[in-house]
Protein backbone atom coordinates (compact mmCIF):
# COMPACT_ATOMS: atom_id res chain seq x y z
CA UNK A 1 0.00 0.00 0.00
CA UNK A 2 2.69 2.35 0.62
CA UNK A 3 3.87 2.42 -3.01
CA UNK A 4 0.34 4.94 -3.09
CA UNK A 5 2.34 7.54 -1.16
CA UNK A 6 5.16 9.38 -2.30
CA UNK A 7 5.80 12.16 0.64
CA UNK A 8 4.92 9.47 3.72
CA UNK A 9 5.75 6.10 4.35
CA UNK A 10 3.33 3.80 5.99
CA UNK A 11 3.76 0.89 8.92
CA UNK A 12 0.71 -1.40 9.12
CA UNK A 13 -0.51 -3.77 11.17
CA UNK A 14 -1.29 -7.42 10.31
CA UNK A 15 -4.51 -8.18 9.22
CA UNK A 16 -6.92 -10.98 8.48
CA UNK A 17 -10.37 -11.83 7.18
CA UNK A 18 -13.73 -13.23 9.18
CA UNK A 19 -12.00 -16.97 9.33
CA UNK A 20 -8.48 -15.90 10.81
CA UNK A 21 -6.85 -15.77 7.80
CA UNK A 22 -3.85 -13.17 6.68
CA UNK A 23 -4.49 -10.97 4.49
CA UNK A 24 -1.68 -8.17 4.91
CA UNK A 25 1.27 -9.20 6.76
CA UNK A 26 2.03 -6.12 8.69
CA UNK A 27 4.89 -4.44 10.43
CA UNK A 28 3.10 -3.36 13.62
CA UNK A 29 3.31 -5.47 16.75
CA UNK A 30 -0.43 -3.84 17.87
CA UNK A 31 -4.00 -2.91 16.29
CA UNK A 32 -2.59 0.51 15.20
CA UNK A 33 -0.87 2.22 12.21
CA UNK A 34 1.95 4.68 11.36
CA UNK A 35 2.09 7.77 9.01
CA UNK A 36 5.44 8.68 8.88
CA UNK A 37 6.09 11.74 6.87
CA UNK A 38 8.94 11.18 5.07
CA UNK A 39 10.74 14.09 3.33
CA UNK A 40 13.81 14.01 5.78
CA UNK A 41 16.11 16.58 3.51
CA UNK A 42 13.13 19.05 4.24
CA UNK A 43 12.74 18.78 7.73
CA UNK A 44 9.39 17.10 6.56
CA UNK A 45 7.97 20.65 5.36
CA UNK A 46 4.24 20.27 4.52
CA UNK A 47 3.17 21.11 0.61
CA UNK A 48 -0.38 20.57 -0.36
CA UNK A 49 1.18 17.15 -1.39
CA UNK A 50 1.70 15.87 1.80
CA UNK A 51 -1.56 17.12 3.47
CA UNK A 52 -3.42 15.61 0.68
CA UNK A 53 -1.80 11.87 1.34
CA UNK A 54 -2.35 12.14 5.33
CA UNK A 55 -5.45 12.97 4.34
CA UNK A 56 -5.87 9.76 2.18
CA UNK A 57 -4.09 7.51 3.97
CA UNK A 58 -6.70 8.11 7.13
CA UNK A 59 -9.25 7.98 4.79
CA UNK A 60 -7.84 4.23 4.29
CA UNK A 61 -7.56 3.74 7.56
CA UNK A 62 -10.91 4.86 8.96
CA UNK A 63 -12.65 1.84 7.55
CA UNK A 64 -9.47 -0.81 8.06
CA UNK A 65 -10.66 -2.50 11.02
CA UNK A 66 -7.19 -4.07 11.59
CA UNK A 67 -6.19 -0.14 12.55
CA UNK A 68 -8.04 0.95 15.53
CA UNK A 69 -5.38 3.74 16.14
CA UNK A 70 -3.16 6.23 14.53
CA UNK A 71 0.22 7.76 15.34
CA UNK A 72 1.50 10.24 13.05
CA UNK A 73 5.36 11.05 13.03
CA UNK A 74 8.14 12.15 11.18
CA UNK A 75 10.42 9.82 9.85
CA UNK A 76 12.87 8.00 11.91
CA UNK A 77 15.75 8.19 9.09
CA UNK A 78 15.75 11.93 9.30
CA UNK A 79 19.20 13.54 7.06
CA UNK A 80 19.84 16.63 8.73
CA UNK A 81 17.78 17.34 12.50
CA UNK A 82 14.93 15.16 13.97
CA UNK A 83 11.75 16.93 12.85
CA UNK A 84 7.98 15.94 13.43
CA UNK A 85 7.45 18.78 11.01
CA UNK A 86 9.19 22.30 9.98
CA UNK A 87 5.96 23.82 8.60
CA UNK A 88 5.01 24.90 5.68
CA UNK A 89 7.52 24.80 2.30
CA UNK A 90 7.64 28.18 1.29
CA UNK A 91 9.21 27.36 -1.91
CA UNK A 92 6.51 25.19 -2.78
CA UNK A 93 3.76 27.08 -4.97
CA UNK A 94 0.36 26.96 -4.52
CA UNK A 95 -2.17 25.04 -7.40
CA UNK A 96 -1.70 26.34 -10.93
CA UNK A 97 -5.31 27.82 -10.77
CA UNK A 98 -5.04 29.76 -7.35
CA UNK A 99 -3.31 33.39 -8.04
CA UNK A 100 -0.69 34.67 -5.59
CA UNK A 101 -1.98 38.65 -6.27
CA UNK A 102 -6.35 37.53 -5.76
CA UNK A 103 -7.13 37.61 -2.17
CA UNK A 104 -10.18 35.20 -2.66
CA UNK A 105 -7.86 32.84 -4.49
CA UNK A 106 -5.59 32.80 -1.55
CA UNK A 107 -9.08 32.48 0.83
CA UNK A 108 -9.55 29.56 -1.45
CA UNK A 109 -6.05 28.01 -1.03
CA UNK A 110 -6.92 28.01 2.72
CA UNK A 111 -9.94 26.32 2.10
CA UNK A 112 -8.38 23.30 0.51
CA UNK A 113 -5.83 22.91 3.25
CA UNK A 114 -8.28 23.20 5.71
CA UNK A 115 -10.41 20.46 4.38
CA UNK A 116 -7.35 18.25 5.02
CA UNK A 117 -6.71 19.51 8.32
CA UNK A 118 -10.15 19.45 9.77
CA UNK A 119 -10.28 15.17 8.32
CA UNK A 120 -6.98 15.05 10.71
CA UNK A 121 -9.07 16.66 13.48
CA UNK A 122 -12.36 14.65 13.01
CA UNK A 123 -10.74 11.07 12.12
CA UNK A 124 -12.95 8.79 14.20
CA UNK A 125 -9.93 6.60 15.86
CA UNK A 126 -7.36 8.11 18.28
CA UNK A 127 -4.65 9.90 16.84
CA UNK A 128 -1.20 10.24 18.34
CA UNK A 129 1.06 12.82 17.60
CA UNK A 130 4.65 11.39 18.15
CA UNK A 131 7.07 14.39 17.89
CA UNK A 132 10.54 14.20 17.48
CA UNK A 133 12.33 17.52 17.30
CA UNK A 134 10.79 20.52 14.99
CA UNK A 135 6.86 21.08 15.35
CA UNK A 136 6.42 24.30 13.89
CA UNK A 137 4.17 26.17 11.88
CA UNK A 138 1.86 23.48 9.80
CA UNK A 139 3.94 20.84 11.98
CA UNK A 140 2.19 22.27 15.28
CA UNK A 141 -0.61 22.82 13.37
CA UNK A 142 -1.34 19.05 12.79
CA UNK A 143 -0.22 18.17 16.30
CA UNK A 144 -3.25 20.28 17.11
CA UNK A 145 -5.18 18.61 15.00
CA UNK A 146 -4.17 15.11 17.42
CA UNK A 147 -5.83 13.74 20.48
CA UNK A 148 -2.61 12.77 22.35
CA UNK A 149 0.81 14.39 22.07
CA UNK A 150 3.68 12.38 23.14
CA UNK A 151 7.31 14.37 23.04
CA UNK A 152 10.53 13.96 22.98
CA UNK A 153 12.60 15.47 25.30
CA UNK A 154 14.57 17.14 22.08
CA UNK A 155 11.29 18.64 20.65
CA UNK A 156 10.51 22.11 19.44
CA UNK A 157 7.47 23.52 18.99
CA UNK A 158 6.11 27.16 17.84
CA UNK A 159 4.51 28.94 15.53
CA UNK A 160 6.57 31.31 13.42
CA UNK A 161 5.32 32.70 10.62
CA UNK A 162 4.97 36.14 12.06
CA UNK A 163 8.77 36.40 11.18
CA UNK A 164 7.54 35.87 7.46
CA UNK A 165 4.87 38.16 7.49
CA UNK A 166 2.46 35.84 7.32
CA UNK A 167 0.63 34.03 10.38
CA UNK A 168 -0.92 30.54 11.28
CA UNK A 169 -3.77 30.11 9.12
CA UNK A 170 -4.62 26.34 8.62
CA UNK A 171 -6.57 26.23 11.61
CA UNK A 172 -3.60 27.03 14.29
CA UNK A 173 -4.75 30.40 15.65
CA UNK A 174 -8.28 29.03 16.41
CA UNK A 175 -6.54 25.75 17.35
CA UNK A 176 -4.07 26.91 19.52
CA UNK A 177 -5.83 28.94 21.43
CA UNK A 178 -8.76 26.43 22.53
CA UNK A 179 -5.52 23.78 23.65
CA UNK A 180 -3.33 26.33 25.69
CA UNK A 181 -5.21 29.67 26.24
CA UNK A 182 -5.76 32.79 24.73
CA UNK A 183 -3.00 34.61 26.57
CA UNK A 184 -0.83 31.74 25.74
CA UNK A 185 -1.90 31.47 21.76
CA UNK A 186 -1.42 35.05 21.51
CA UNK A 187 2.02 35.25 22.56
CA UNK A 188 3.17 32.21 20.28
CA UNK A 189 1.47 33.62 17.48
CA UNK A 190 2.72 37.17 18.12
CA UNK A 191 6.17 36.79 18.87
CA UNK A 192 6.78 33.37 17.05
CA UNK A 193 8.75 31.78 19.79
CA UNK A 194 9.76 28.72 19.98
CA UNK A 195 8.89 26.54 22.83
CA UNK A 196 10.40 22.79 24.63
CA UNK A 197 8.38 20.19 25.23
CA UNK A 198 8.62 20.49 29.08
CA UNK A 199 7.05 24.27 28.54
CA UNK A 200 4.70 22.04 26.35
CA UNK A 201 3.99 19.19 28.68
CA UNK A 202 3.41 22.08 31.49
CA UNK A 203 0.91 24.17 29.61
CA UNK A 204 -1.34 20.88 28.46
CA UNK A 205 -0.28 20.55 24.93
CA UNK A 206 1.80 17.84 25.41
CA UNK A 207 0.54 14.86 26.88
CA UNK A 208 3.82 12.97 27.61
CA UNK A 209 7.36 13.68 27.63
CA UNK A 210 10.03 10.69 27.12
CA UNK A 211 13.66 10.88 26.86
CA UNK A 212 14.84 11.09 22.85
CA UNK A 213 15.75 8.11 21.37
CA UNK A 214 14.57 4.08 23.25
CA UNK A 215 12.34 5.66 26.51
CA UNK A 216 10.95 7.95 23.53
CA UNK A 217 9.93 4.95 21.10
CA UNK A 218 8.65 2.68 23.20
CA UNK A 219 6.53 5.43 25.35
CA UNK A 220 5.10 6.15 21.34
CA UNK A 221 4.47 1.96 21.26
CA UNK A 222 3.28 1.63 24.83
CA UNK A 223 0.21 4.19 24.49
CA UNK A 224 -0.36 3.28 20.75
CA UNK A 225 -0.87 -0.54 21.44
CA UNK A 226 -2.81 0.35 24.61
CA UNK A 227 -5.50 2.41 22.52
CA UNK A 228 -5.16 0.04 19.81
CA UNK A 229 -6.35 -2.76 22.16
CA UNK A 230 -9.05 -0.62 23.79
CA UNK A 231 -12.90 -0.36 23.08
CA UNK A 232 -13.31 1.42 19.77
CA UNK A 233 -16.74 2.52 20.09
CA UNK A 234 -16.31 4.15 23.64
CA UNK A 235 -13.36 5.90 22.26
CA UNK A 236 -14.81 7.41 19.24
CA UNK A 237 -17.91 8.53 21.74
CA UNK A 238 -14.93 10.11 24.48
CA UNK A 239 -13.41 11.75 21.14
CA UNK A 240 -16.14 13.32 19.67
CA UNK A 241 -18.02 14.41 23.14
CA UNK A 242 -14.94 16.07 24.30
CA UNK A 243 -13.31 17.56 21.00
CA UNK A 244 -16.38 18.53 19.64
CA UNK A 245 -18.77 18.74 22.25
CA UNK A 246 -17.47 21.08 24.65
CA UNK A 247 -17.60 23.63 22.43
CA UNK A 248 -21.64 23.59 23.23
CA UNK A 249 -22.13 22.69 27.18
CA UNK A 250 -25.68 21.78 26.12
CA UNK A 251 -24.71 20.00 22.63
CA UNK A 252 -22.16 17.98 24.14
CA UNK A 253 -24.74 16.70 27.14
CA UNK A 254 -26.83 15.57 24.59
CA UNK A 255 -23.53 13.54 22.68
CA UNK A 256 -23.00 12.03 25.88
CA UNK A 257 -26.76 10.49 26.07
CA UNK A 258 -26.79 9.72 22.17
CA UNK A 259 -23.35 7.91 22.58
CA UNK A 260 -23.79 5.99 25.33
CA UNK A 261 -26.99 4.09 23.48
CA UNK A 262 -24.14 3.79 20.65
CA UNK A 263 -22.10 2.53 22.72
CA UNK A 264 -24.31 0.34 25.39
CA UNK A 265 -25.41 -1.91 21.90
CA UNK A 266 -21.21 -2.61 21.01
CA UNK A 267 -19.77 -6.06 21.59
CA UNK A 268 -17.07 -4.53 23.47
CA UNK A 269 -19.43 -2.96 25.82
CA UNK A 270 -20.71 -6.34 26.42
CA UNK A 271 -17.44 -7.82 26.93
CA UNK A 272 -16.26 -5.53 29.55
CA UNK A 273 -19.04 -5.94 31.84
CA UNK A 274 -19.29 -9.77 31.35
CA UNK A 275 -15.26 -9.42 32.16
CA UNK A 276 -15.76 -7.89 35.05
CA UNK A 277 -18.06 -10.27 36.69
CA UNK A 278 -16.49 -13.37 35.52
CA UNK A 279 -14.17 -15.21 37.73
CA UNK A 280 -10.96 -17.35 35.89
CA UNK A 281 -8.24 -19.61 37.49
CA UNK A 282 -5.59 -17.06 38.98
CA UNK A 283 -2.62 -17.15 36.35
CA UNK A 284 0.20 -16.58 39.34
CA UNK A 285 -0.48 -19.56 41.12
CA UNK A 286 -2.50 -21.84 38.23
CA UNK A 287 -5.75 -21.61 40.60
CA UNK A 288 -3.98 -23.15 43.76
CA UNK A 289 -4.04 -19.89 45.94
CA UNK A 290 -0.54 -20.73 47.43
CA UNK A 291 3.09 -20.63 45.82
CA UNK A 292 5.30 -23.38 45.80
CA UNK A 293 6.95 -22.45 48.81
CA UNK A 294 3.32 -22.59 50.58
CA UNK A 295 3.00 -18.81 50.80
CA UNK A 296 -0.17 -17.41 49.91
CA UNK A 297 -0.56 -15.77 46.38
CA UNK A 298 -0.34 -12.42 46.58
CA UNK A 299 -2.63 -12.36 43.26
CA UNK A 300 -5.25 -14.09 44.19
CA UNK A 301 -5.06 -13.50 47.83
CA UNK A 302 -5.87 -17.27 48.70
CA UNK A 303 -9.16 -16.76 46.52
CA UNK A 304 -7.46 -19.39 43.62
CA UNK A 305 -9.78 -17.24 41.03
CA UNK A 306 -9.68 -13.19 40.19
CA UNK A 307 -11.64 -11.41 37.87
CA UNK A 308 -10.92 -11.82 34.12
CA UNK A 309 -9.73 -9.06 31.78
CA UNK A 310 -11.71 -7.74 29.09
CA UNK A 311 -10.62 -8.80 25.72
CA UNK A 312 -11.96 -5.68 23.21
CA UNK A 313 -12.09 -6.40 19.22
CA UNK A 314 -12.92 -2.87 18.39
CA UNK A 315 -16.45 -3.76 17.48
Amino acid sequence: MTEEFETLKIDWPTATDDQGNVIREGTVDGNYAIISLNRPDRLNALTEQVTSEIAKALRMMETDMSVRAVVIRGTKDFTKKPAFSAGADLAAAFSKDLKPNIAWHMAQAMRIRHRDYDEFEQFNKPLIAAVDGFALGGGLEIVLCCDVVIASDRSLFGVPEINRGIFPANGGVTRLAARVGLNRAMRMAMFGEHFDSKQMLEWGLVTWMAPAGEEFEKLVHEKAKWLGDAPTTALFVIKKCVKFGTRYVQLGLMMEQLGFGVNQVSDDAKEGILAFNRKVKCPVCGGKGKMEDGSTCENCKGRRKVKDVPHFKGI
